[in-house]
């Protein structure tokens, strides 16, 4: 069983969250870990949950069968691996201290990422 991410974006309306571990209960998924956020200034509704698929579904058998709910509220929605380095740009400004500790985490391990630039807004 390996861990699956789900991410979810879709205007902001009641029933997201239940018709989500809705799904994912039938699909004999167990849910570990869940974050959600509310952006009613711009009526958007942000989630992020990590869960295992105990029936052994795969990625893409799960996004194919959660179409039907993401249609009915209007989501963007994809399921990721999280073992999967993601490629990330990392933007820094005129003080190193961030980007210095960004590097250091990468070095580490600890940011599981690809960093494919650092691009800056200053020459120095």
């Amino acid at each position: 069983m390996s861990q699956i991410t789900l991410t979810v974006s879709c205007p902001v309306r009641p029933g997201i969250v239940a018709a989500i571990s809705t799904y994912l209960s039938e699909q004999d998924c167990n849910i570990h870990d869940s974050s959600q956020f509310s952006d009613l200034e711009n009526d958007r509704f942000f989630m992020r949950l990590s869960f295992v698929s105990e029936g052994g579904r795969s990625r893409a058998d799960l996004s194919e069968s959660f179409t039907a709910t993401a249609e009915a509220f209007g989501m963007d929605f994809a399921f990721h691996d999280p073992s999967e380095k993601m490629k990330v740009v990392i933007m820094v400004s005129r003080f190193g201290h961030c980007l210095n500790d960004l590097l250091y985490r990468w070095r580490i391990g600890a940011l599981p990422i690809d960093i494919v630039a650092v691009i800056s807004n200053h020459m120095e």
